[in-house]
């Protein structure tokens, strides 16, 4: 827009200078002599045109590779876990279309948006849309999807029972306290026909535990910061915990959950990038890197439907 707004006030300056120009009678022949270095008005009108002009024509040169930005080398945020295997593959791939790709690692998933937003990341992948939604409502972020990842199913895990159908009466059951995963454990759940939810709740993808109105086998709803819950198991009988931090604790979705998530699902995973950028030619070049049929073959291989592709 600053372009445009830029060039409709040379164009402006051009026509008026030149119409200006056409009104004026034409200057004397003896207004410019060979024992005089002063120029004639009608002369200064010109020049300070034509240098008018090139002035402009210099700063749209300017801002147009600020507009139009095709990094070479990109800080992307991750989680631990299966992320930091998939974009090592990633890596690889990116490099040889000649985009170096640093990895920044987080543990805490309340910390990439924030590093995205403020500017010292250019992208994320650790998060499924509605994630992103509550974020963005809850702190303001301006940051869009622009390509998927992996769908990381979720599950319930303990080291107390082997099977779901053990679970005795007034369990202690660890959820996530953010509204997004929370409410993706109480639709599992229910799914298993441990609880059942309002439909509104259900409906609107926003289910908390005051949203329970059936809970025949009493079991006690713990909320905790989702990092919390693997190292809690020890103090609960199940608890629901993402894919990443069940890895990093040892846990397998397929061998270790007592109830697990459909491969199939609204949670697919994406790459994230400010507003502002989200037309950039690293985007394109960075969701092409992952979406790789490299790296789809390296995920279905190594995770055995622990993690599926979403693209």
């Amino acid at each position: 827009m600053r372009i445009a707004s830029l060039a409709a006030r040379a164009k402006a300056c051009t026509v008026g200078c030149l119409s200006e120009l056409k009104r004026r009678p034409a200057p004397p022949a003896f207004a410019m002599s060979l024992f005089s270095a002063r120029p004639t008005r009608h002369h200064v009108t010109r020049r300070h045109l034509a240098l008018g002009l090139s002035a402009l024509a210099l700063s749209l040169a300017a801002l147009s590779p600020a507009l139009a930005q095709d990094k070479k080398t990109l800080k992307v945020g991750i989680s631990v876990g299966h992320a930091e295997e998939i974009f090592a593959v990633v890596k690889k791939v990116a490099a040889r279309d000649g985009l170096n790709i640093e990895v920044i690692t987080f543990n805490d998933y309340q910390l990439p948006n924030a590093a995205l937003a403020s500017g010292d990341l250019d992208a994320n992948a650790f998060q499924h849309k509605p994630f992103l939604d509550n974020q963005i409502k809850a702190r303001g972020f301006d940051l869009v999807p622009v390509g998927l990842t992996i769908t990381a199913p979720l599950g319930f895990y303990s080291r107390k029972i082997k099977s779901i159908a053990d679970l005795p009466e007034g369990a202690s059951v660890g959820i996530q306290n953010d509204p997004s995963n929370g409410n993706r454990a109480l639709l599992l759940l229910q799914s298993a026909g441990l609880i059942t939810l309002k439909p509104e709740a259900v409906k609107n993808n926003n289910a908390t535990p005051l949203d329970v109105v059936s809970n025949p086998r009493k079991l006690k709803l713990v909320a905790l910061d989702a990092a919390q819950l693997p190292r809690s198991l020890d103090d609960l009988v199940i608890a629901s915990i993402n894919n990443d931090y069940a890895s990093q604790a040892g846990l397998s979705l397929q061998r270790d959950a007592v109830i697990k998530e459909a491969p199939q699902g609204p949670y697919a995973n994406l790459i994230a990038v400010r507003r502002a950028d989200q037309n950039q030619p690293w985007v394109k070049r960075l969701v092409a890197a992952y979406q790789s049929p490299e790296v789809k073959q390296f995920i279905e291989s190594k995770f055995n439907g622990a993690l599926v592709p979403a693209f």
